[in-house]
């Protein structure tokens, strides 16, 4: 972890060297919550854990500077770009199916924890974090560390900033305004 923390203040600083460096000390992390994500709700995405991890690297290479120089904003940042990830494809493969019977499938308040989704929920969902991130910002973030990158309440609130009780009570707002606006 210590090495995490020096090569991410080094590449918040230009070090290009380092930002290379930092995927491959975070690789297995990353590839855990890949999988974790991948496991609990893009399914349907056709994606690989190796697949989402490279390309979530090579949009991470594209993004240039880090804001943050330390874990917590490192790992919030990669479930951004696991999020986009993960919509691009379910995009593209929305793309390819246009024209073609979409099922329909009602979601309940275990939005994020039971969710099993399609490329059209998928899609749903990003458009409904995009409104809820014009309302409060913060809420997105949490969903984004929760659900798209695995970590638990106490690494989210180390990320933000803010105590574990806020964290539960933005994820239990977050779950709540999704799921209105997904209806």
């Amino acid at each position: 972890m210590e090495q995490l923390t020096e090569l991410l203040q080094q590449a918040h600083a230009g070090d290009e060297a380092a930002r290379e460096r930092l995927f491959a000390v975070a690789y297995e992390e990353l590839r855990a919550h890949a999988r974790s994500l991948l496991r609990s709700g893009g399914r349907n995405t056709f994606l690989d854990t190796t697949v989402l991890v490279h390309e979530s690297f090579l949009r991470f290479q594209q993004a240039g500077r880090l804001n943050g120089g330390d874990r917590g904003h490192f790992f919030a940042y990669a479930g951004r770009i696991m999020r986009s990830v993960v919509v691009d494809f379910a995009r593209k493969r929305q793309a390819e199916r246009r024209g073609g019977e979409l099922e329909r499938v009602a979601l309940d308040t275990q939005l994020a924890e039971d969710l099993r989704a399609s490329d059209e929920q998928m899609l749903r969902i990003n458009e409904a974090l995009q409104a809820l991130e014009e309302v409060d910002r913060r809420l997105v973030q949490v969903v984004e560390m929760r659900y798209f990158v695995g970590m638990t309440e106490s690494e989210i609130a180390g990320a933000l900033g803010v105590a574990e009780r806020t964290v539960r009570r933005d994820w239990e707002k977050a779950k709540l305004l999704l799921l209105a606006s997904l209806r």
